[in-house]
């Protein structure tokens, strides 16, 4: 059972705003804020576009679709309020399908890793300087399959360090159906083990974080699976409880055996991990669930990207605690003309906001955190200096205060927004209040957070506050 937020958020003071829009020119579909301290200021943002020929005429139609993609690196600052979000960099690349940070530095950076359509996983580093911005950098690349797009990636690191005793390892799905286990070394990524797991695409892979030998897996046959890596021949699971393609599994990261998976059927499942016949809870929503994340600090918010949907933030407090089928909608938001399929919270809390960061020397890591060493020595992992590319830099014109509250009209085709104003107030389904960007600077409040999301169709990058008392 699913309640939604009263109408009257406000008198449960309870608001979503949004600070700023940005047009990615691509269609975007993954969005990733850093969670590690000392670069948590940083949000990248992958796109997918199919590249569309002009003339179709003597075209080889079993010649394969190019997949154009692009990488963006934006850095939040709380000082510029009217444009909180700048854009350090950008990459040209393959369409990208997935990306994810690795919760713990490795050699002392941050590195992001990379599903993308030209069926590699590339893992990216992150460098700084005192004359450059933070810059991530190819450092590894492995080709899962030819001819497939790899759809997923996860690392094994999850949302703690928890397992920082055990080798660093990253789990990917492709379009074929097949999982593949990645070892971090020295020298790079080193494929482990590769199986079929699904008969169509394989949508989604993910890791049990509090046991990484455990994975699980979504595919477009409707089954998720779950598989233990040491034997991966056969599922230690198989359910069909989804009735349609599953897309999305993120596990918990803060309460053992919790689980929650999404798919085109428009239903996110939560299960208990020790027994997986039925989900304790059913929570509808109003699109397909292409993303899921737990909130950083506060255990039981459910964030959820449901493509034509919107998304929306369950509270999973009651569900989780009492294995009951109750959960409460506190914010369902729809946009027009998009599908979301990115969105993840800030791992930044509101009275921590970054102020600018000092320089850098060469060569420099840029985490400030004083156990990094720690764990670094923890792994003993250091991903290969060899640089095997280097990204390309081309900053977004018209970043200043007028231009980048929304994407304004582009080349023919695309959408045209007005500027955001105090009059500009948004509601959508119950819960959902849209506020001018520039009521974001006020008094510091823990129950606050970041969130982003981004958008097929209208190519954008949403960045949002949300009070959630």
């Amino acid at each position: 059972m699913v309640t939604a937020a009263p109408r009257d958020c406000g008198a449960m003071g309870s608001r979503l705003r949004l600070l700023q829009a940005v047009d990615t020119e691509y269609t975007a579909d993954s969005v990733e804020w850093c969670p590690l301290d000392g670069c948590r200021h940083l949000l990248a943002c992958g796109t997918y576009q199919l590249q569309k020929p002009e003339d179709k005429s003597g075209l080889d139609m079993d010649e394969p679709q190019v997949r154009l993609g692009r990488l963006y690196l934006y850095s939040f600052s709380e000082d510029s309020s009217a444009c909180p979000l700048v854009e350090i960099q950008r990459r040209d690349t393959s369409a990208i399908l997935d990306m994810k940070w690795c919760h713990i530095p490795v050699a002392g950076h941050a590195l992001l890793g990379a599903a993308d359509a030209g069926g590699s996983i590339e893992l990216l580093r992150l460098v700084g300087s005192e004359w450059n911005a933070p810059t991530l950098l190819l450092s590894s690349c492995c080709v899962l399959e030819e001819h497939c797009l790899a759809l997923s990636l996860d690392w094994s690191t999850g949302g703690t360090s928890r397992d920082s005793d055990q080798s660093l390892k990253i789990v990917s799905s492709d379009s074929k159906g097949q999982l593949h286990l990645l070892q971090v070394e020295d020298a790079g990524l080193r494929a482990a083990a590769t199986w079929q797991a699904h008969r169509f695409e394989a949508w989604v892979a993910a890791f049990n974080y509090w046991q990484t030998e455990i994975v699980y897996s979504g595919g477009d046959d409707g089954l998720l699976k779950g598989w233990d890596t040491r034997t991966p021949g056969s599922p230690v699971f198989s359910s069909e409880r989804h009735s349609m393609g599953v897309c999305s599994i993120r596990n918990s990261p803060h309460q053992e055996g919790v689980l929650a998976t999404g798919s085109y059927d428009e239903h996110v499942l939560l299960w208990d991990t020790r027994n997986m016949e039925q989900p304790f809870a059913d929570l509808p929503t109003q699109g397909g669930v292409w993303r899921l994340r737990w909130h950083p600090r506060q255990q039981h918010l459910l964030l959820a990207a449901c493509m034509h949907g919107g998304f929306t933030i369950f509270n999973c407090q009651k569900a989780v605690e009492e294995k009951q089928d109750i959960c409460t909608v506190s914010v369902s938001h729809k946009l027009p003309n998009s599908l979301v399929y990115g969105a993840d919270w800030s791992w930044l809390t509101s009275r921590r906001l970054p102020q600018t960061q000092p320089a850098l020397p060469v060569g420099s890591s840029l985490l400030s955190d004083p156990g990094a060493q720690t764990a670094e020595a923890a792994n003993n992992l250091k991903v290969g200096s060899q640089l095997l590319g280097l990204p390309t830099f081309d900053p977004l014109a018209g970043h200043d205060g007028e231009t980048c509250s929304k994407p304004q009209s582009g080349a023919k085709g695309r959408p045209s927004f007005q500027p955001l104003t105090e009059d500009t107030i948004l509601s959508s389904s119950p819960g959902t209040k849209i506020y001018d960007c520039d009521s974001y600077l006020e008094t510091a409040n823990l129950d606050s957070s970041l969130l982003a999301t981004c958008s097929f169709y209208n190519h954008t990058l949403h960045l949002w506050k949300w009070d959630s008392r």
